[in-house]
């Protein structure tokens, strides 16, 4: 292109970038670029001219070259696809009129802050330095599939998708999948409006969407399986509408989800299944509206109170060395209540090792008592009558003062009972002295004998009540030796 055909706004730019000066068309530093498309002449540029500068621009000795501007009207097409620059672009509060173009090209610095632009296709871009989108609007899709940076990306502050459209979007609005990012993804803030694509990509630093509002109702408003994270995910106070699915995601430290609000009516709201994340906070996060399922998950501490946990969950092979808050055992179990598999022994297991880990044996044993309770629920009627027998009896083991209870309340029964009618001697010659005590703990305790129950015969209903202490006496001793064999095979 022949310099005598730039405009005067091209010339600006164009005798700028030799010497990296910036060009700043702005009236006001906070103009709204969203009214670009009525800017003059006076202010617009041709991407022609940003691509010739780009890829073949004058240089000077002594001097870095750079592309910087300013509150600019860019018209065209911006196509820098597979090409290399090798100078940084900073093209801010700029209104770009049709998306840029820059599948597969290599840059130092791509800066695109407070720019009003219709999309970005920028798949397999690479770039040496750091990508900036902050405070962007972009209706289109931000097309970043396979991106490389050695630095961050920044999306802090940016709006990406048509809040005004009638249908929601096919195609994501922010896709990041298979991305490579050197060190953080920054975005605090954010506001989309369909899904944001993160699978398979790879941050080697921490991805920040704190106070983001990211709104896909019915669908994946974040799409991130098998993204893998270095250090952490801050999502505090995260308002997402639509489907948060982490599913098979690496996450070396915290997955902060504090006083974040999750819903997904009719659906899950929350997936975090087959993932391996240091750390999972929802302190105060509100109820989660929608399923949350974390089968198959592994942490080192789980931060979830009972009251964020929705009407559904999906908690098959969950596995946490710690659960917090500390709370009773009676709080944490209506949860796994709500298993959509139903009847899980697994769940209860590793609520009781949380607990034996805490230090809290007697909340450990509550909670294995619930799931003999709840597993007993699945059982055929004969069984679940045996069932209720150990429970009342001695709480399956759990609960041996039970037995004593019993025992204690059926001799006294007894020794009252034949204290005021006393039975008859089969051989009066022969038999001992009666005692009303020692005959009931004769008939109660099948392996002990004191020479009463042998020599004494009741009649009548007296002879139904011993054969009630026979029976009772041995189905105790029954109960009471089973209880001690799972005890023991706990231990």
């Amino acid at each position: 292109m022949e310099i005598t055909r730039l405009t005067p706004a091209e010339r600006r730019v164009w005798q700028a970038f030799p010497l990296g000066e910036g060009v700043d068309f702005r009236e006001t530093a906070d103009e709204d670029p969203a009214g670009g498309a009525t800017w003059g002449p006076e202010r617009t540029v041709r991407a022609a001219v940003l691509r010739v500068l780009l890829l073949n621009g004058p240089s000077r000795d002594g001097e870095i070259a750079g592309l910087k501007l300013w509150g600019a009207r860019i018209t065209g097409e911006l196509n820098l696809k597979y090409g290399r620059v090798e100078h940084p672009v900073r093209l801010r509060s700029c209104h770009f009129e049709e998306t840029p173009e820059l599948y597969g090209a290599r840059l130092r610095i791509l800066a695109l802050n407070d720019s009003v632009l219709p999309g970005l296709t920028a798949g397999h871009l690479h770039v040496d330095g750091v990508l900036r989108l902050t405070c962007c609007r972009i209706k289109g899709p931000v097309r970043l599939a396979g991106a490389q940076t050695s630095g961050a990306v920044f999306a802090n502050g940016a709006h990406f998708g048509d809040p005004a459209a009638a249908e929601p979007p096919e195609e994501p609005v922010l896709q990041l999948n298979h991305a490579d990012i050197g060190t953080d993804l920054w975005a605090p803030g954010l506001v989309t409006h369909g899904r944001i694509r993160l699978n398979g990509a790879t941050v080697g630093g921490q991805v920040t969407l704190d106070d983001a509002q990211l709104n896909a109702p019915g669908d994946h408003a974040v799409e991130a399986q098998t993204l893998s994270v270095g250090t952490d995910v801050h999502a505090m106070r995260l308002r997402a509408h639509g489907r948060v699915d982490l599913r098979g995601a690496r996450i070396g430290g915290q997955l902060n989800l504090a006083y974040a609000a999750l819903a997904n009516p009719g659906g899950v709201a929350l997936r975090v299944s087959s993932c391996v994340v240091g750390e999972m906070w929802l302190r105060e996060a509100k109820p989660v509206v929608g399923t949350v399922n974390l089968r198959r998950a592994q942490f080192d501490v789980l931060f979830v109170p009972p009251e964020v946990w929705p009407d559904e969950v999906k908690l098959d092979r969950l596995t946490y060395g710690s659960l917090l808050p500390h709370l009773p055992a009676e709080e944490r179990l209506p949860v796994l209540e709500r298993e959509r598999a139903g009847y899980v022994s697994y769940s209860y297991e590793q609520l009781a090792g949380a607990y034996r880990a805490a230090g809290d044996e007697a909340a450990a044993r509550t909670v294995l008592l619930a799931k003999l309770r709840r597993h007993r629920r699945t059982l055929p009627w004969y069984a679940k009558v045996w069932g209720h027998l150990q429970d009342a009896t001695v709480g399956y083991g759990f609960r041996p003062m039970r037995a004593a209870g019993w025992l204690l309340a059926l001799l006294l029964t007894g020794a009252l009972a034949f204290a005021l009618h006393p039975p008859r001697p089969l051989k009066s010659d022969e038999a001992p002295d009666f005692n009303s005590f020692f005959y009931t703990l004769d008939l109660l305790m099948p392996i002990i004998g004191f020479g009463q129950e042998g020599a004494f015969a009741p009649r009548g209903g007296y002879q139904w009540l011993s054969y009630l202490l026979v029976i009772t006496g041995w189905t105790l001793a029954t109960t009471i030796a089973t209880g001690i064999t799972r005890s023991l095979a706990r231990q």
